[in-house]
């Protein structure tokens, strides 16, 4: 609870409530016409029809009364709403509610990459920082590489962010922690890139700087239809990177939980290069991964 301090001015209309810290930055003068929408204080004190004007700054809360009623009549009635508001509303203005993020932890294929689900939408597409070097300008990114030193990559796209990590340490040892730093930190608010997140259609544009061609946008129309949304449930991403028409290969870039994981080969070889024989005979007949 707010403690209020009551202390009369020169001007016997008008008594000062005052706090013990600082309410607001400038000030504020408001009568009945004033808006008050987004003050719920003097919405509370406005209620009293003999108040007539209030005054805020600094540390105190000046009230103008109307004549007809006596201070010692009223002071302390008006002294307990200015502590319950001050209570919901410190600064004053109404208090915005903060997003309640719920985050969740998942294991993907990659035993060195955990998925934290976020109940909210992140970014739209994905950032990728494969160091602590390339963290700059991903504020979540640095704040996850300054907490946690096992922390090696770290990939956000919409609602989750994968983390990778190095062998000094094992997920059930540190999972928890990693959970709550990333719930607290978009709990406060902070940002999490200041980078334009890749596009997810065709992240190869911003890689390489070049369209398409029909075929690879034939090639990406089945990976983005048939293989990104399992790839990306894991934490990852998989785009097509080149396409070699002469011996029909499909070479694919692997991001975030599927960068380095054992079982991408695997998962090369006897899921996507198959479902792509089976869509696009045609046009391939391999598949590689251009980053391991």
């Amino acid at each position: 609870m707010r403690t209020i301090l009551i202390e009369p001015t020169e001007n016997p209309k008008v008594m000062k409530f005052v706090a013990d810290y600082n309410l607001i930055p400038g000030s504020l003068e408001l009568d009945r016409s004033s808006d008050i929408s987004e003050i719920p204080l003097a919405q509370e004190l406005f209620n009293y029809p003999f108040v007539e004007r209030i005054f805020i700054t600094a540390n105190f809360v000046a009230i103008a009364k109307q004549d007809t009623i006596e201070w010692e009549h009223v002071a302390d009635s008006l002294k307990n709403v200015i502590e319950d508001e001050l209570l919901a509303n410190p600064r004053i203005y109404l208090q915005k509610k903060k997003e309640m993020y719920q985050i969740y932890a998942e294991m993907t294929p990659n035993p060195n990459a955990m998925k934290f689900v976020s109940s909210k939408m992140l970014i739209d597409g994905f950032v990728e920082v494969k160091s602590r070097e390339a963290a700059e300008g991903v504020p979540l990114a640095q704040a996850i590489f300054k907490e946690f030193d096992f922390a090696k990559e770290i990939f956000i796209s919409d609602n989750f962010v994968a983390v990778t990590r190095d062998d000094s340490v094992e997920w059930h040892q540190v999972m928890m922690a990693v959970r709550g730093l990333i719930a607290e930190y978009l709990q406060n608010g902070g940002e999490i890139s200041n980078i334009e997140p890749q596009n997810h259609e065709s992240p190869v544009e911003k890689i390489i700087n070049r369209e398409y061609t029909d075929d690879e946008q034939k090639i990406s129309d089945i990976l983005n239809e048939y293989v990104a949304p399992a790839v990306e449930n894991d934490g990852g991403k998989i785009s097509l990177m080149e396409y070699d028409q002469e011996s029909k290969t499909a070479k694919m870039l692997l991001q975030g939980a599927c960068s380095g994981c054992p079982s991408s080969t695997a998962t090369l070889k006897n899921g996507i290069e198959n479902i792509l024989k089976q869509f696009v005979p045609d046009l391939v007949e391999k598949v590689e991964a251009v980053n391991g």
